[in-house]
C-alpha cells in the first residue's frame, strides 16, 4: 500500500489482552497489512516514531493510560492518526466521546473480522489523504516564503479582487510594475490563473508546523 520512496503504513494494535493482540496482528498479516502490537499505551509511546503513517486500534479500557487518554495525549502532541476503538462492553458515553475526539469507529468485542479489516483499510486511506494534504500545504507555504515583501503586498490585493490599476494607485507604482510583480508571483507559486493563485494561498502553513521528526514520542510523566 506504499509507493516508491514512501514509508509503509503500520497498524498499531494496543490492547492488554494477549489473545486480542495476537488475533489482530495475525488478521492484519493475512491481509498484507503491517501491524505492530503493544500491551499498553506506555510501550507504544516508547516505540512510536512520529511521522510514521498508519492508524491505531485501541482498547478502550487498559491499565494505566486508557485508550481515550492515549487518544487525547496524541491529539495534544500533534500526532494525527485515525483511531478504531475496541471494548469488551458497551459504553455509549465513552463511545460518543471517542468519536467526537476523532475516532473512526467504536467496535465491541467479539468483532467481525471482515468489518475490522474494512475499517483498517479506510483508516489507512484517510491517513494517506490527510498526509498528502499536509504535505501540499507545506509546499504552498515554502513557495509563499520565496515572495518578497512587495510581492506579498501585491498578492494580498490580487486575492482581494483588486484590478492592476487600483493596486498601482494604492501602492503608488506603475501598472507595468504591478504586472511584473504579478508575473513573478504566478511563476514562484507555479499557478496560471487568479483562481489557482487564491487556492495556492489557502491552508498554507509554515514548513515544519505539522507533527513529525525523529525520536520516540515522549510519554507523559
Amino acid at each position: 500500500m506504499s509507493g516508491p520512496g514512501t514509508q509503509e503504513p503500520v497498524v498499531h494494535v494496543i490492547d492488554d489482552d494477549d489473545s486480542i493482540r495476537e488475533l489482530l496482528t495475525w488478521l492484519m498479516k493475512r491481509n498484507a497489512i503491517r501491524a505492530e502490537a503493544y500491551p499498553n499505551a506506555k510501550s507504544f509511546l516508547k516505540a512510536y516514531r512520529p511521522g510514521t503513517p498508519g492508524c491505531l486500534i485501541l482498547d478502550l479500557y487498559m491499565p494505566g493510560m486508557s485508550g481515550l487518554d492515549l487518544q487525547q495525549y496524541l491529539k495534544e502532541a500533534g500526532i494525527e492518526m485515525p483511531v478504531i476503538f475496541l471494548s469488551g462492553r458497551a459504553d455509549v458515553p465513552k463511545a460518543v466521546a471517542a468519536v467526537k475526539s476523532g475516532a473512526i469507529d467504536f467496535i465491541e468485542k467479539p468483532f467481525d473480522y471482515r468489518r475490522i479489516v474494512e475499517l483498517v483499510r479506510e483508516c489507512l486511506r484517510r491517513d494517506a489523504e490527510a498526509r498528502a494534504g499536509r504535505e501540499a500545504a507545506r509546499g504552498r507555504a515554502e513557495r509563499l516564503a520565496t515572495l518578497t515583501q512587495r510581492e506579498r503586498e501585491v498578492l494580498d490585493r490580487v486575492i482581494a479582487g483588486k484590478v492592476n490599476r487600483l493596486i498601482a494607485e494604492e501602492m503608488q507604482i506603475s501598472i507595468k510594475t504591478v504586472e511584473a510583480h504579478r508575473a513573478r508571483i504566478m511563476e514562484k507559486l507555479a499557478v496560471d490563473s487568479v483562481a489557482e493563485l487564491v487556492q495556492a494561498t489557502l491552508g498554507a502553513r509554515p514548513p515544519g508546523s505539522a507533527g513529525g521528526g525523529a525520536g520516540g514520542a515522549s510519554s507523559p510523566g
